[in-house]
């Protein structure tokens, strides 16, 4: 049993209008601050942080909020995502730093969780006024438009989210067969999964540690799309559980194309 969807949905459009769009572009310096060397925090981060919290939480009597401004200050509160009971993941404005730098790439993720696992997720472009979500077992959706991933292009043709690292291992593999040749970077893990999703982008690659308030959800509405993610060899699949782990996700658009992009993203030779 999960949440009202189409409440979920409302609550997260409302609060993106009321308390983040209003700012963009609008921020004085008293209203940002740096939690760490290039990880910036707004009063648009915890405002809406605080309403979607109250809010969710009145959808699920019982539940636990781990919101990523309330991790920054009480690292325990990820502890909730190892028990039984429900639980909302929130990441009330991902990609603040393009938000602060007025660049019109950011989002709000929300994941509803039992048991480490992801039940349903929604993730918001409050720019494009574009919602994309999922709920477990029942596909994934973008409006009335249900996500479900063409068969995948030959891997030279294919567009992918990674970094400098991740080219230069492709680079260094398998000398002799077809490889990506774009990778992208948004600055925005939410607007990443979107576009994933919406089939925009072919594979993903996310190296490092994974936050659930990042991956939650997107993976979810991946899956429900008919995509394939794994974070090893083994074929192990992502959880919220794993909390903050430093590993590698990696997701495609089946688990042929996952298997061929596996390989080429650890550097193997042919």
């Amino acid at each position: 049993m999960t949440p009202d969807f189409d409440k979920v949905d409302r609550i997260i459009r409302e609060t993106a209008q009321d308390v983040i769009m209003p700012r963009f572009r609008k921020l004085g310096e008293k209203d940002i601050r740096e939690k760490s060397p290039r990880n910036l925090v707004t009063i648009a981060d915890l405002e809406s942080e605080t309403i979607l919290s109250q809010r969710l939480s009145g959808l699920a009597p019982g539940s636990t909020i781990v919101g990523e401004e309330g991790v920054e200050e009480n690292p325990g509160m990820l502890d909730a995502l190892k028990d039984a009971g429900p639980v909302w993941i929130i990441d009330p404005l991902d990609g603040t730093n393009n938000f602060v730098n007025g660049k019109p790439c950011f989002a709000v993720i929300i994941s509803y969780c039992r048991g480490g696992e992801t039940l349903a997720g929604w993730i918001f472009d409050p720019v494009a006024n574009v919602m994309v979500q999922a709920r477990k077992g029942e596909g994934a959706w973008a409006g009335e438009r249900r996500l479900k991933f063409a068969p995948p292009p030959p891997l030279d043709a294919m567009t992918g989210r990674g970094g400098k690292a991740l080219k230069k291992r492709i680079t260094l593999g398998r000398k002799n067969e077809k490889r990506p040749e774009r990778l992208i970077r948004y600055g925005c893990v939410g607007r990443e999964y979107q576009d994933l999703c919406l089939g925009w982008l072919h594979f993903a690659c996310y190296q490092g540690h994974l936050k659930p308030w990042d991956h939650g959800a997107g993976v979810l509405i991946h899956s429900e799309a008919g995509g394939h993610s794994a974070i090893n060899a083994e074929g192990t699949p992502y959880s919220p559980s794993l909390s903050i782990k430093k590993t590698t996700l990696l997701l495609a658009p089946d688990k042929a194309s996952w298997k061929n992009l596996f390989g080429l993203t650890r550097g193997e030779k042919a």
